[in-house]
């Protein structure tokens, strides 16, 4: 009796590791084929039929639609340079360059996946709309209330993620540093 006690209790006590372990991996993800450039996060593989059984996990639990490697990577920003978290009722500013790419997209999303919501009904920027120095360069300042230039309203929400999607881009599975892609910077200016 002893031995089926210890044996039905190894088993509960193991399905319960391989259970939570498995919810882990599928809602908060993997560093598996991460490519991470300062505050960007991206999932090269996550478009194509090498994908980690994790991530694969984790596209089918969120309903995402990866972009496919031939078309393009998506980078995430969910922290400042300095790991900071970005946060709504703060001055963000994402500025620099991008990698070269025929087309981007600089959104702002809350925590669940959604568009944040605001009146102006301003979600984001493209690479043809948003406006440039003369040396090429861009600035997007993400905030409560109005900025002038490049102004993404946050609508004050606590936190939020930052998703930069490149179109038709060399930045993929091989590229590893901020040399190989240049990623804009994104620093917290300002918090009440």
């Amino acid at each position: 009796m002893r031995l089926v006690f210890i044996t039905l209790l190894a088993l509960i006590i193991a399905s319960g590791i391989g259970l939570g372990s498995t919810y882990m991996t599928a809602t908060q993800g993997t560093d598996l084929g991460t490519l991470k450039i300062g505050a960007w996060t991206a999932r090269p593989k996550s478009g194509t039929s090498d994908i980690d059984p994790y991530s694969r996990a984790t596209i089918a639990r969120n309903g995402e639609l990866p972009i496919g490697t031939g078309d393009g990577v998506a980078f995430t920003a969910n922290t400042d340079d300095k790991d900071k978290p970005l946060d709504g009722r703060c001055d963000v500013v994402v500025s620099g360059v991008t990698p070269a790419a025929r087309f981007w997209t600089l959104t702002l999303y809350d925590t669940k996946g959604q568009l944040v919501a605001n009146t102006l009904q301003r979600y984001g920027f493209t690479s043809q709309e948003v406006i440039r120095g003369a040396d090429g360069t861009f600035e997007v300042r993400m905030a409560s209330r109005s900025r002038a230039g490049n102004w993404l309203p946050t609508g004050g929400i606590e936190r939020y993620t930052l998703m930069l999607r490149l179109y038709d881009t060399p930045v993929g599975v091989a590229t590893r540093t901020q040399r190989d892609a240049p990623m804009p910077q994104v620093a917290t200016v300002g918090c009440p």
